[in-house]
């Protein structure tokens, strides 16, 4: 039995192996770990607390992946509840779809029972009001829902360093099994609407049994084009060891580097139950837990340079 996540899933992979230890199934655990993750509000990239797009709306996206079965669901652009790994789980088991957005989201997660909640914290309204005030004019901030052109107000905010983060977690348990979620509250002050690499299987997220799995933070728009998370599983499909599989991985964002320059990072694990993590920036850090520890250890990611990445994705 292990479990792999992002060093921000620390206050959640103690629980995640109680589950384990008790006979729960690594979907358990990923969904365990990760919601409370969510939950914790010092965490301005997950759930609550998460820093809001443009409009002051924070938006969640998550995904789950069974690595027996290849089933996954995935939510995104999700207002109003705190834990949409959960909701994931539920558009896998209940739903003929993998992904809902937006309203649907919403609607799907009222018919399920959970209960809306507000997520905007004080502390993440502090952060966002004052990168705002730096960029934008306060004649513009009063109205700036009804503004036409609210694209070229992305463009200045982002000038600044890009808030953006996310939570991995990868589990196996007893029985082989792996799953795989990611939970996120996206990018600060992105354009409503905007998606980005966590609820998207092969890009944020791949699992399965015969080969492994793996799970991306970062920048999401570089994940999205080089499908990630999928590229790892299939470079071990191809028979490379999983630091390699991983190291090809990242290689193959060095295209994007100019387009994209951001961080990118990703948590992998193969059938075997290795775990390696890799990264393009210097002492990034990830964490895991087995069945014979009692605390979450933290190992360095293999660095592996993508070209212009000195700006946070």
């Amino acid at each position: 039995m292990i479990i792999v996540a992002s060093s921000n899933g620390k206050v959640g992979i103690s629980a995640a192996m109680r589950v384990l230890r008790n006979g729960g199934s690594a979907i358990d655990a990923v969904e365990a770990g990760i919601r409370l993750v969510e939950s914790n509000p010092q965490d301005k990239t997950v759930g609550l607390g998460g820093i809001p797009n443009l409009l002051g709306e924070v938006e969640l996206d998550a995904s789950i992946m069974d690595g027996q079965t290849l089933a996954a669901g995935a939510v995104g652009a999700l207002q109003g509840y705190e834990h949409p790994i959960s909701i994931a789980r539920k558009v896998m088991e209940e739903l003929p779809h993998v992904l809902l957005v937006g309203s649907g989201a919403e609607r799907f997660a009222a018919e399920m029972g959970f209960d809306r909640r507000e997520l905007l914290t004080e502390e993440a309204k502090e952060v966002w009001e004052e990168r705002l005030h730096k960029a934008i004019p306060e004649t513009m901030l009063a109205n700036l829902k009804e503004e036409p052109a609210l694209r070229q107000w992305v463009k200045r905010v982002r000038e600044s360093p890009w808030a953006g983060g996310t939570v991995n977690f990868l589990a196996q348990d007893a029985d082989g099994n792996i799953c795989a979620g990611v939970s996120t509250s996206g990018q600060g002050w992105k354009y409503p609407g905007r998606v980005g690499d966590s609820p998207l299987i092969g890009a944020g997220n791949y699992a399965d049994n015969r080969y492994g799995a793996a799970a991306c933070t970062g920048l999401g728009e570089m994940a999205i084009l080089a499908g990630t998370a999928r590229s790892v599983v299939l470079y071990l499909k191809m028979g490379l060891p999983l630091e390699e599989a991983g190291r090809q991985a990242m290689k193959d964002l060095h295209a994007l580097a100019s387009l994209y320059p951001g961080t990118m990072n990703i948590v992998a694990l193969d059938k075997d139950g290795r775990h390696a993590a890799f990264s393009n920036r210097e002492e990034a850090v990830y964490i895991y837990m087995t069945g014979e520890t009692d605390e979450p250890e933290e190992l360095p990611r293999v660095l592996v340079p993508t070209g212009e990445n000195n700006r946070r994705g």
